[in-house]
């Protein structure tokens, strides 16, 4: 028969036993909470790599997430739903032109009267309204700048802030004012026609080449 004196020392050893066991649960969950939030960290905040080179033509556009307007015009123009996020592919269009501006950059300023006719070519010829639209991203511009260059200039399309230069980053840092042309296909996929630095010089000559190199003329804009 054991002694008094031994099954006490038995429970004791047998409690901390117990004791280290729930201890080596906790770490575990402990652990496991710790390396979810590593992971999430990598995946929502691992920065934006910039790219080596502007758009390529006949190549794809880089993936551009821009937050849904909350003006209603811009997201009739658009083509959007009411909230949310878009890709430039989403736009209700065969052909997209994405300027890419800064509200600081004195070319875009001169040249906004110019980008501004383009809009009113395009939306006042029933042939190419609804199928060329375009749109402005303000390289690190906030929110309040993009809308003070709107005000100023007077800017009857959609533009949208890129305050932390992540859009600028992977279009490949480039220069101000610089137009893309995207064009979107039946099928869903779209390809870059058009990349090039500088502004517009004479609003109806640019559109002709949008024209031309997009092939939107012989596709039902005669």
């Amino acid at each position: 028969m054991q002694s008094p004196s031994h099954l006490s020392a038995c429970a004791l050893h047998a409690g901390r036993w117990e004791g280290l066991r729930k201890g080596i649960k906790a770490m575990k969950r402990i652990l496991i909470n710790l390396t979810a939030i590593a992971v999430y960290a990598l995946i929502f905040n691992f920065p934006v790599l910039a790219a080596k080179s502007p758009p390529l033509k006949g190549a794809a556009l880089p993936e551009i997430n821009l937050a849904i307007p909350s003006k209603h015009s811009d997201r009739i123009y658009l083509g959007l739903p009411a909230s949310g996020f878009f890709k430039i592919d989403e736009i209700k269009a065969k052909v997209v032109i994405i300027e890419i501006f800064s509200m600081y950059c004195p070319h875009c300023q001169k040249g906004a009267l110019e980008v501004n006719e383009l809009y009113q070519e395009i939306e006042n010829n029933p042939s190419l309204k609804g199928k060329i639209k375009l749109i402005g991203i303000g390289s690190g511009n906030s929110p309040y700048e993009v809308e003070i260059f709107r005000k100023t200039y007077d800017i009857p399309f959609p533009l949208f802030a890129d305050g932390d230069f992540s859009i600028h980053k992977v279009l490949g840092e480039v220069r101000t004012p610089y137009f893309i042309g995207v064009k979107i296909n039946d099928d869903g996929t779209h390809q870059v026609f058009y990349s090039r630095l500088g502004g517009i010089k004479e609003a109806d000559q640019f559109l002709k080449v949008i024209l031309q190199l997009s092939e939107l003329a012989q596709g039902g804009a005669k």
